[in-house]
């Protein structure tokens, strides 16, 4: 009996490097990185994947982080409840009036600027500048002046529509 557990034994030994999984594992290039051996050697060439010779790879599970509850939530209530999460409507009636009133000082400011680069301008005959007795560099900054002017119309438009979009 002894005999036969040593030869079984023996047989198991040396079959065993057989039954090991022969897996090759790749790293593909590329955000992210990825490390897979679930691709063929074509596809693993298709890609431009490397394989790993001997080189350990962890594999780490990750745990969702837990939603901390409310300040003022009971302990242990983690289930939110319909009309939790909403704010009072005096609340957001003050954050509405007070977007309003940041919005418009913003236009206020914006127009101001506007009016300020358009008299600059001066309907597209600016005076010339000391540096500017090269023509193309006057008619380059004419230009950037006319570019600036229409992105500041742009802006003041973009405020105006935001103001459209709060209740009054």
């Amino acid at each position: 009996m002894t005999f036969r557990r040593w030869l079984v034994t023996v047989l198991l030994a040396c079959t065993a490097p057989a039954w090991a999984q022969t897996t090759t594992v790749y790293r593909c290039p590329g955000p992210p990185v990825l490390y897979t051996d679930q691709l063929s050697p074509r596809e693993a060439q298709d890609r431009g994947c490397r394989t790993i010779e001997s080189a350990p790879v962890t594999v780490m599970q990750t745990k969702p982080r837990p939603v901390p509850a409310p300040a003022g939530a009971a302990p242990g209530a983690s289930a939110q409840r319909s009309g939790e999460g909403r704010v009072d409507p005096a609340d957001q009636r003050a954050r509405d009036a007070d977007a309003r009133r940041i919005l418009e000082a913003e236009l206020r400011k914006e127009q101001e600027r506007l009016a300020a680069m358009k008299l600059e301008f001066n309907n597209g005959q600016p005076e010339r500048q000391g540096n500017e007795r090269n023509y193309q560099r006057y008619l380059d900054r004419v230009d950037e002046m006319r570019t600036a002017i229409q992105r500041k119309e742009g802006d003041v438009e973009a405020i105006r529509r935001e103001l459209s979009r709060l209740p009054p």
